[in-house]
């Protein structure tokens, strides 16, 4: 905000767009003295604010441009005698900023809290005048983008800073609009700062304002101030890819001609359609470089195609894939699944028969207006039908729903615009600020929420997967189970023993995919607790906070093991091998084999082995085939009418505390004997019980496997 100065024709070679659209370059230091000396009756805006006005009414013919003339007058006043470092009035940069969002299309009540955005922090004005004088909306905005005092929070002050913006940013969208604006003019003007403080200013520009406008699809800002930092952090790499644009200027384009065909074929199959050249910005160069190594002409710029509806984008593809060749891997769809920053548009690209590839974006006009100013196209997201003249004519939701989005729609939006301090549903709150906002109030520290924050956007891709109930989740791309498990339960997810992915059960580690069903299941234990190794699987903050928290609160558990590696029982009264089966071969001694453990009334077979005993095995045991195959001798056998029998049977089941006690328990209620018990080394949270049993009647088999499988945590039981 105020901390920022200087010349405003710094980097002009990184605005393209301007010159795309013939629109010259503002002299802020003429307007800025024009705001003060120049007069101006009281019936009309102030001449510093014309091209504002202008701007403004380009997107909203009908606004009322009194309260922009207001807002413009206690700016100017109180500002007054302040000057940026580059000398330049003050006043120049609310005026730029506000410039800049009416551009972008943005309502009156952002361009009135943008001109009144320095106003609290930088002179004597107050929050309370502000609401006064202009409404509770503007007084929100104003101190959503308000810096905290350095003095209160010392080196703690800008991570609190973006923690107060992010927790406003999580009522009103507009606040974050407001922000990028101010930081993309800071950035334009930054020239005059010592190159340590421009290469400090720029690296948080890059971990956290370019991932939020990128986040909040805001590509008309993203774009610049990519370009900017690019330019100070990475000054050879910039030069080398400014030399690389330089030399294509003085080259034949082949893009004009190619767009010139685009158009031929759009109109002989009757479509209506725009077809643009749109040159890429710099550091979308410096990327096509690194990709293709050497460039050719078609790599400096994209063909951008405009249609009315969206039915006409498909056309448009089926005309260009008809008439061209098209380059399959490069088509991708954001129209059927749209990006979870609001992003829609077709890209393809189709190969010339002069050789050249050209990409192409084809969109609608509603979509070409998302795509670059995001949020901001979408206007006051609280307006009501008696404020409707404040929203853009054109905005609307994009026509198809993203995933990612947690709108709840109606939530009484009236009371939310009295009363812009009530917690209110944000339509325009995608489902990373929702996680955003979730986790920030488990990270009390600053230095904490700091680095989490840039981890957090880091993440550039979002998925989104289905609950078991039939809800959503929106995760960053990489989440796992564990993730899924703190996004939808909170911290009750630490007695989460595993979950079920599209209907397979997997482990809490396992990665999920866009699309996914998840369901995920706790402990009946409330003592069940995570273990040090779920961090090294869980991605979001959330999770990551919530398991450190957790583990910190039990050190003793923290490098527990859950369940006892191979814990053997006592044996309980052993009995004869062949239990109830009897041979036909008289004074033969019987037993039934350890492999598929048969029982009456199973189908068996027996088969003479080594010392003359017969081993009986199930009809479909392998070892039958086996058997048969070295020739061992075939013997018939049947069960005794006597009904007990043994049995083994195997437990899969996630580890948790106290779970061979509570299987224990349910064979003992079954009234069956124990013979002996094996439990296996837990290996990745699961867990399998071998029982050898002894069983009064073998026709309590089937209970005794269902309420084995009835205790918390088993999820299969079977013969072994």
């Amino acid at each position: 905000m105020s901390a920022e100065a200087t010349n405003p024709e710094a980097h002009p070679e990184a605005r393209p767009e301007l010159r795309r659209r013939g629109r010259t370059r503002l002299d802020l230091r003429r307007l800025g003295r024009a705001a003060l000396l120049g007069p101006t009756s009281r019936d009309r805006l102030p001449d510093a604010i014309g091209h504002v006005a202008e701007a403004h009414r380009a997107h909203h013919p009908d606004a009322d441009l009194s309260v922009l003339r207001r807002a413009y007058l206690l700016a100017e006043t109180s500002h007054r005698g302040q000057m940026r470092k580059s000398g330049e009035p003050y006043i120049t940069h609310p005026l730029a900023v506000t410039l800049i969002l009416a551009e972008l299309g943005a309502e009156t009540t952002t361009l009135t809290a943008s001109l009144l955005h320095d106003t609290v922090e930088d002179t004597d004005v107050t929050l309370d005048q502000v609401g006064e004088e202009f409404g509770d909306e503007v007084r929100f905005i104003v101190d959503g983008v308000t810096k905290v005092e350095k003095i209160d929070y010392g080196a703690a002050a800008e991570p609190e800073t973006f923690r107060k913006m992010l927790v406003a940013t999580g009522n009103d969208v507009r606040v974050m609009s407001i922000k990028l604006a101010d930081r993309l003019h800071n950035m334009r003007t930054l020239g005059v700062m010592r190159p340590e403080k421009q290469a400090r200013i720029a690296k948080v520009t890059r971990d956290v304002l370019i991932p939020l406008a990128e986040r909040l699809g805001v590509q008309a800002l993203k774009t610049e101030l990519e370009d900017l930092v690019f330019a100070i952090l990475h000054p050879e790499e910039y030069e080398r890819t400014r030399a690389l644009i330089a030399a294509h200027a003085g080259e034949r384009d082949p893009l004009p001609a190619i767009a010139d065909s685009v158009r031929t074929v759009l109109r002989e199959a009757g479509i209506t359609a725009e077809v643009q050249v749109r040159p890429r910005h710099f550091v979308s160069v410096h990327r096509i470089a690194l990709k293709r190594g050497e460039l050719r002409g078609s790599d400096f710029g994209r063909i951008l195609v405009l249609v009315g509806e969206n039915a006409d984008c498909y056309a448009v593809l089926g005309e260009l894939h008809t008439c061209f060749t098209p380059v399959v891997s490069e088509f991708k769809d954001f129209i059927a699944t749209p990006k979870f920053n609001l992003y829609q548009s077709l890209h393809t690209a189709v190969a010339t028969p002069e050789g050249y590839v050209a990409e192409v974006i084809v969109r609608t006009r509603q979509m070409h207006r998302v795509a670059e100013a995001g949020v901001v196209a979408l206007g006051n997201p609280y307006a009501t039908a008696t404020t409707a003249t404040t929203a853009p004519t054109t905005a609307a939701a994009p026509t198809a729903p993203t995933t990612s989005t947690t709108a709840a729609a109606g939530a009484g939006v009236s009371e939310a615009a009295a009363d812009p301090y009530e917690e209110r549903v944000d339509p325009t709150r995608p489902g990373w600020l929702s996680r955003l906002l979730d986790w920030q109030q488990s990270a009390p520290d600053p230095d904490t929420f700091w680095s989490v924050l840039r981890a957090e956007l880091a993440q550039d891709r979002e998925i989104t997967v289905f609950r078991a109930d039939g809800g959503t989740l929106g995760l960053p791309a990489g989440a796992s189970c564990i993730d899924a498990a703190y996004a939808q339960h909170g911290e009750a997810a630490h007695g989460c023993i595993g979950a079920r992915v599209n209907g397979r059960l997997t482990s809490l580690s396992s990665p999920l995919s866009d699309g996914d069903t998840v369901q995920l299941l706790l402990a009946q234990d409330a003592s069940s607790g995570p273990s040090a190794e779920w961090l090294d699987h869980a991605r979001t903050p959330a999770a990551r906070i919530a398991i450190s928290s957790w583990l910190e609160a039990h050190p003793d558990r923290a490098m527990a093991t859950t369940t006892a590696a191979r814990a053997p029982l006592s044996v309980v009264g052993a009995r004869g091998g062949g239990a109830n089966a009897v041979a036909d071969l008289p004074d033969a001694p019987v037993r039934l084999a350890g492999c598929c453990t048969p029982v009456p009334p199973d189908a068996v077979a027996g088969f003479v082995v080594r010392g003359g005993a017969v081993t009986v095995h199930r009809i479909h045991c392998a070892a039958v085939a086996q058997m048969r195959a070295v020739g061992r001798t075939s013997v018939a056998v049947h069960w005794r009418a006597t009904a007990d029998c043994r049995v083994t049977l195997l437990a899969e089941s996630f580890g948790r505390p106290h779970l061979l006690a509570d299987l224990t328990e349910a064979i003992a209620r079954e009234g069956v004997e124990v013979v002996s018990a094996t439990v296996e080394p837990p290996v990745e949270q699961r867990v399998r019980h071998s029982y050898t049993l002894q069983l009064p009647d073998a026709a309590g088999l089937p209970a005794l496997m269902r309420a084995m499988r009835n205790v918390p945590g088993v999820y299969d039981v079977s013969r072994a």
